[in-house]
Protein backbone atom coordinates (compact mmCIF):
# COMPACT_ATOMS: atom_id res chain seq x y z
CA UNK A 1 0.00 0.00 0.00
CA UNK A 2 1.20 3.47 -0.77
CA UNK A 3 0.48 6.75 0.91
CA UNK A 4 -1.48 9.29 -1.13
CA UNK A 5 -0.35 12.95 -1.28
CA UNK A 6 -3.24 15.20 -0.31
CA UNK A 7 -1.62 18.61 0.07
CA UNK A 8 1.14 20.92 1.26
CA UNK A 9 1.64 23.05 4.37
CA UNK A 10 1.67 26.73 3.38
CA UNK A 11 2.01 28.15 6.90
CA UNK A 12 2.31 27.00 10.51
CA UNK A 13 1.13 29.00 13.52
CA UNK A 14 3.38 27.72 16.29
CA UNK A 15 1.63 29.52 19.17
CA UNK A 16 -1.69 27.77 18.47
CA UNK A 17 -0.32 24.64 16.77
CA UNK A 18 -2.24 25.01 13.52
CA UNK A 19 -0.99 24.05 10.06
CA UNK A 20 -2.52 25.76 7.02
CA UNK A 21 -2.77 23.16 4.25
CA UNK A 22 -3.59 23.68 0.56
CA UNK A 23 -5.43 20.50 -0.45
CA UNK A 24 -4.88 18.52 -3.66
CA UNK A 25 -7.42 15.89 -2.58
CA UNK A 26 -10.26 15.31 -0.13
CA UNK A 27 -9.61 15.19 3.63
CA UNK A 28 -11.95 14.34 6.49
CA UNK A 29 -11.96 14.24 10.28
CA UNK A 30 -10.73 10.80 11.35
CA UNK A 31 -8.32 10.39 8.41
CA UNK A 32 -4.80 9.26 9.31
CA UNK A 33 -2.18 11.62 7.85
CA UNK A 34 1.57 12.11 7.94
CA UNK A 35 3.75 15.13 7.31
CA UNK A 36 7.00 14.77 5.34
CA UNK A 37 9.72 17.22 4.35
CA UNK A 38 12.63 16.43 2.04
CA UNK A 39 11.60 12.78 1.87
CA UNK A 40 11.77 12.39 5.66
CA UNK A 41 8.70 11.66 7.77
CA UNK A 42 8.12 14.36 10.39
CA UNK A 43 5.20 12.79 12.24
CA UNK A 44 1.90 10.98 11.80
CA UNK A 45 -1.47 11.67 13.43
CA UNK A 46 -5.25 11.35 13.07
CA UNK A 47 -7.14 14.46 11.92
CA UNK A 48 -9.24 15.65 14.86
CA UNK A 49 -10.29 19.10 13.62
CA UNK A 50 -10.58 20.87 10.25
CA UNK A 51 -11.46 24.52 9.80
CA UNK A 52 -12.16 26.60 6.72
CA UNK A 53 -12.27 30.37 7.32
CA UNK A 54 -12.54 29.75 11.10
CA UNK A 55 -15.60 27.48 10.62
CA UNK A 56 -15.34 23.87 11.80
CA UNK A 57 -16.08 21.31 9.07
CA UNK A 58 -16.06 17.50 8.87
CA UNK A 59 -14.66 17.28 5.31
CA UNK A 60 -12.80 19.46 2.84
CA UNK A 61 -12.12 18.99 -0.85
CA UNK A 62 -9.50 19.54 -3.51
CA UNK A 63 -8.55 23.19 -3.97
CA UNK A 64 -9.58 24.27 -0.48
CA UNK A 65 -7.21 25.75 2.10
CA UNK A 66 -7.79 24.40 5.59
CA UNK A 67 -6.47 24.81 9.11
CA UNK A 68 -5.47 21.60 10.91
CA UNK A 69 -4.69 21.46 14.62
CA UNK A 70 -1.49 19.41 14.95
CA UNK A 71 0.08 17.63 17.90
CA UNK A 72 3.62 18.55 16.83
CA UNK A 73 5.10 21.49 14.91
CA UNK A 74 5.46 21.17 11.13
CA UNK A 75 7.46 23.26 8.68
CA UNK A 76 6.12 25.32 5.81
CA UNK A 77 6.51 23.37 2.58
CA UNK A 78 5.96 19.99 4.26
CA UNK A 79 3.88 17.60 2.20
CA UNK A 80 0.81 15.95 3.69
CA UNK A 81 -0.06 12.33 2.89
CA UNK A 82 -3.08 10.18 3.74
CA UNK A 83 -1.75 7.01 5.32
CA UNK A 84 -3.09 3.88 3.62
Amino acid sequence: MTDFRIGRVTHFYDKIGVAIVALDSDLGVGDRIKFTKGGEDIHEETVESIQIEHEKVEKAGKGEVVGLKTKEPVKEGAEVFRVA
